[in-house]
């Protein structure tokens, strides 16, 4: 699932959406810090790719994206909103395919301005990326090619604190990076910064009134972080594959970036340093059981302004649940299966 498959819903109950090989499936709590309900398929019986993507906008409303068989040889890219957690999402709906026709072209990503308007994007057969976006009155616009070449691995979307739209992706050696220059407008590409990129690893995170951050790991396996319009920064050895999960939130009354990842031992490593402040440095500490190999990680914020933490591996269903301690620094409860 590429974005943050741990949301808070609008009303305050925490969900997590499942990715099957043909599905999406949602579990959620039945009141917020209660028990969880069983999990329930979204958007109806269609049968789905393995490629699926969520994000979530100020209306804390999720916008599901996927790939679907549609004729032999060929697929098309489908979308579901889902409004409350407990609540059935909308079907799936056909959003068609970014050139015209054809195969499934790579995994998608999806982000929601301040409007609620969902922007999805796609690598296209060229190489490059195309994104489809919302009207603010309902239906989409045409597809738009926002150019590139050689984007590997999966497409990082995110939405400022502006409410505007930004996408990075990583290229042979350096990344690119698209930005909104208002709201509605087609994000245009403002930069490519050269840089060792591992693909497959990119998670973008709002930072500032003005800034994203994107996390990455480089050539030598360390994380990095990077703020258009500046430098790349080793943050720390990269303690796992993958993307990390990233989150802001409050730690003893400082605003913090919370980093999270499935290390090499199997256990989750948590890494915190005061946002935007990367030369104050970080560390990892290692928390909860050992893992299968395929577990993701992802954070979210409580309706409280508590740190939760889950582990989902797709092989085995299992979903794992953390919460911070109110006691100062980064203190967890222990892990328990939801």
């Amino acid at each position: 699932m590429n974005g943050d498959w741990l949301i808070r819903g609008r009303d305050g109950r925490l969900s997590v959406y499942l990715p099957t090989d043909d599905a999406v499936l949602c579990r959620a709590e039945r009141g917020p810090g209660g028990p969880w309900a069983p999990a329930h398929r979204v958007g109806g019986d269609q049968k789905l790719l393995p490629s699926h993507a969520v994000g979530q906008g100020p209306d804390e409303y999720a916008h599901l994206v996927s790939w679907r068989p549609t004729v032999p040889g060929e697929s098309g890219l489908v979308h579901s909103t889902h409004f409350r957690p407990r609540l059935a999402a909308l079907d799936w709906s056909p959003i068609g395919h970014p050139n015209k026709k054809g195969e499934e072209t790579g995994t998608p990503a999806v982000a929601v301005d301040a409007e609620g308007r969902a922007h999805v994007f796609v690598r296209n057969r060229g190489g490059g990326v195309s994104m489809l976006a919302q009207k603010e009155k309902g239906g989409w616009d045409p597809w738009r090619d926002l150019k590139g070449r050689e984007v590997q691995g999966e497409l990082a979307a995110v939405t400022g604190e502006s409410g505007r739209v930004e996408l990075y992706a990583a290229v042979p050696g350096g990344i690119l990076h698209w930005r909104q220059e208002e709201p509605g407008a087609q994000p245009a590409l403002e930069e490519a910064m050269e840089a060792p990129v591992r693909p497959g690893t990119l998670r973008a995170l709002a930072t500032s009134a003005e800034s994203t951050t994107l996390f990455y790991t480089n050539g030598s396996g360390d994380l990095c972080a990077w703020r258009p319009g500046g430098k790349p920064v080793v943050l720390l050895p990269s303690t796992g594959p993958g993307p990390v999960a990233a989150i802001r939130c409050e730690l003893d009354g400082h605003d913090c970036t919370l980093l999270a990842q499935r290390s090499s031992s199997g256990r989750v490593a948590f890494a915190a340093y005061p946002t935007e402040q990367e030369s104050a440095g970080a560390w990892w500490t290692e928390s909860g059981p050992q893992l299968p190999a395929d577990a993701g990680v992802s954070l979210a914020v409580d309706e409280n302004g508590r740190v939760v933490a889950a582990t989902l591996s797709p092989s085995t269903g299992q979903l794992l649940l953390t919460r911070r301690k109110d006691e100062a620094g980064l203190a967890l409860e222990a892990w328990r299966e939801v």
